[in-house]
């Protein structure tokens, strides 16, 4: 198949990115954008029509996920270009243990991802709600499931174990990771402008935005990851607390009468970055004001501190480093955030050089450095894309 148009939806938790590509070879990308604050009085959508350059701020009601589609569609129907839609792909967080591939959605695999649903919360029912919405609307229109822990189908069972009575193994609780899209997205453009002998390496990937991970990375394939069974794990994030005692649960039903509810509530909303400086989830708000605010100050050194904790971690687990690659919000744009990072780890032959680092070029490792240290700049949409293009060119719809 060489026309048509694809359309990529990626669901956050209270957001929505998508973007609209034109099949090639190669995919071009006609328009993208985002909705914010779904379920909030003042939900806000921004589209962009890359052909024209043009940015739109169209008017938009999204109690729910399901009421973004409507306009969504609205709003894509003339940048398509006089090409209808082949199919949607949808980045799905959890695949469990079935799904490892991109998948046509079908009845079954409908089925599966409602079973999966309390694997995650957060993401999962929002995901059914807009696969459900346009499958009502666009009946003929195929629709594929990306899922965001295949990448990590590969790691050794030793790290994917969790040191819990095994029954709960046999009913799926392992340690699975996430961000899988933008990790094989990573990888192919390591690929591609590092060849293949460094995409092979020993190498940690470092996706860092408002949700945040690290993969350990040999022979292009995942051997382990900082996420586990839920995205709530690993690094502090935004507003997700990362790794934490387990004890903190029953001491916090004694002695705050806290319910296992508030408690998923308040690891995933109101801890990270927010719940330590109680000023921001956002690392430029406290990178602004931490020479002023102790609270921001502590947040930012926690979040760096962790952050090269993992990599020391993964590094051993890898037997050494040879590239380090920093993607996501912070990774690509934050300076500080990576010299902070980087800093101290020359013993694994990482050291930064501040004028390449200052501007983001897209290697910041010093010349003659054991080990590269790249920016590469993830795209989800993209990997997605690629996914639905390689099924509708197999010719294998249900």
């Amino acid at each position: 198949m060489t026309t048509g148009n694809i359309l990529t939806v990626n669901a956050g938790s209270s957001s929505l990115k998508f973007a609209l590509f034109r099949v090639g070879p190669p995919l071009v990308r006609l328009a993208s954008g985002h909705i914010e604050r779904i379920g909030l009085s003042d939900s806000a959508m921004t589209g962009m029509d890359l052909m024209t350059g043009r940015t739109d701020h169209p008017a938009i009601r999204a109690p729910s996920h399901e009421a973004c589609v409507a306009p969504l569609m609205e709003w894509l129907q003339p940048r398509a270009a006089g090409r209808d839609i082949q199919a949607i792909g949808h980045r799905v967080v959890h695949g469990g243990r079935r799904y490892h591939q991109p998948h046509w959605i079908t009845a079954d695999v409908l089925g599966a991802l409602r079973r999966l649903s309390p694997y995650d919360p957060e993401h999962l029912p929002a995901e059914i709600g807009l696969i459900e919405v346009f499958a009502q609307r666009y009946a003929r229109m195929p629709q594929v499931a990306c899922f965001d822990t295949a990448f990590h189908r590969h790691m050794p069972r030793v790290a994917c174990i969790l040191p819990i009575p095994r029954r709960y193994e046999k009913a799926g609780v392992q340690r699975y990771g996430f961000h899988g899209l933008s990790y094989a997205y990573l990888m192919e453009e390591l690929a591609r402008i590092g060849g293949e002998k460094e995409a092979t390496g020993r190498v940690i990937l470092a996706h860092l935005g408002n949700g945040a991970s690290l993969a350990a990375v040999r022979g292009g394939k995942s051997l382990d990851t900082s996420m586990a069974f839920t995205p709530t794990a690993g690094l502090p994030m935004s507003t997700r607390s990362g790794d934490l005692d387990p004890g903190l649960v029953s001491y916090l039903a004694r002695t705050d009468n806290m319910t296992i509810d508030q408690f998923h509530e308040m690891v995933n909303t109101q801890s990270g970055l927010l719940g330590v400086s109680e000023i921001s989830p956002d690392l430029r708000d406290l990178l602004a004001c931490e020479s002023s605010d102790p609270r921001a100050a502590e947040a930012v050194a926690l979040f760096c501190y962790q952050t090269k904790k993992w990599i020391g971690a993964f590094a051993a687990a890898l037997g050494g480093l040879d590239t380090l690659i920093f993607s996501g919000g912070i990774g690509e744009r934050s300076p500080v955030a990576r010299a902070r990072i980087c800093e101290g780890l020359g013993f694994l032959g990482v050291e930064l050089d501040p004028s390449r680092n200052d501007v983001g070029d897209p290697i910041i490792s010093a010349a003659g450095t054991a080990a590269t240290v790249r920016v590469i700049r993830t795209d989800e949409e993209m990997q997605i894309a690629k996914s639905v293009r390689q099924l509708l060119a197999s010719r294998a719809e249900p």
